[in-house]
């Protein structure tokens, strides 16, 4: 005979599993906070390692340059396309160049660039790490009396810091002229026009704000990486495991941000 559920008994199912489900996310976030805080204590007291932080500035850095300007590029290139084709419903054909600017300084450079870092850094960073943490490196470094916050965490985070407001101050200048290219080669516009209305509307308050938001971004990307790899179970497994949480949670929180900075700067 097939067994009867009372329907308390599933409500009771139900919250236990919320409940724990609430639990653990209560610990992450503990856990969380306090590699934050120790990341934030070690960046700003002695000893530093000059050569990994700039080891680390060429390798999310300069390593990086080169996926963000192509997702740039193509960025300014639809969203001239994009817009042209609404505005031409309405004979406004001319806030095409406004438009790019706006939307690449203030939007999309930061938010893409963090993005493309997250798959591509916030991966490396984790699986590194983690692999660390299962190799027993980690282990071998405080033998040696090296703290490995100092010495893997600190220089990453920095280099976060401080290289990715620089890639989006790129990923301006190439999504616009990216605008620029689909504006004057396939919509037939006045080179010269075109640049005016860019540089008419352009403020530095809409560069800055993208800066500002790169920052945040790049803080989020490499501590969820160092975070995660840290943090990481044994095996191959957990690496994994590690690295698929480093790239998803730094997405989520990118964009959560996002929305918190586009409120607190605009509003």
């Amino acid at each position: 005979m097939l067994t009867k559920f009372h329907p308390l008994s599933w409500i009771s199912f139900l919250c236990q599993h919320i409940g724990a489900m609430i639990l653990a996310m209560c610990v992450m976030v503990g856990k969380l906070s306090a590699f934050v805080f120790d990341t934030m204590r070690h960046a700003v007291t002695p000893p530093w390692y000059p050569q990994k932080i700039l080891a680390q500035f060429v390798s999310i850095g300069f390593f990086s340059l080169a996926v963000v300007g192509m997702t740039a590029l193509f960025s300014g290139m639809v969203i001239a396309l994009q817009s042209y084709t609404g505005f031409s419903r309405f004979n406004a054909e001319g806030a095409v160049a406004n438009v790019v600017v706006l939307t690449i300084t203030r939007e999309l450079a930061p938010v893409l660039a963090g993005l493309m870092l997250a798959a591509r850094v916030g991966a490396s960073i984790a699986a590194e790490i983690g692999t660390m943490r299962v190799t027993e490196q980690i282990d071998a470094l405080r033998t040696l009396n090296v703290n490995p916050m100092k010495y893997l965490v600190v220089p990453r985070v920095l280099a976060g810091f401080i290289m990715l407001p620089i890639l989006v101050f790129i990923a301006d200048i190439i999504g616009v002229m990216g605008g620029w290219l689909v504006g004057v080669y396939v919509l037939d516009f006045s080179s010269a026009s075109y640049i005016n209305q860019t540089l008419d509307f352009v403020t530095w308050a809409d560069v800055n704000s993208g800066l500002i938001k790169a920052a945040v971004f790049g803080l989020i990307v490499t501590i969820m990486g160092c975070y995660n790899g840290y943090h990481s179970g044994r095996g191959a497994q957990g690496v994994g495991r590690a690295t698929t949480n480093a790239v998803v949670s730094s997405a989520i929180l990118i964009l959560i941000f996002n929305y918190i900075l586009t409120q607190v700067l605009f509003s």
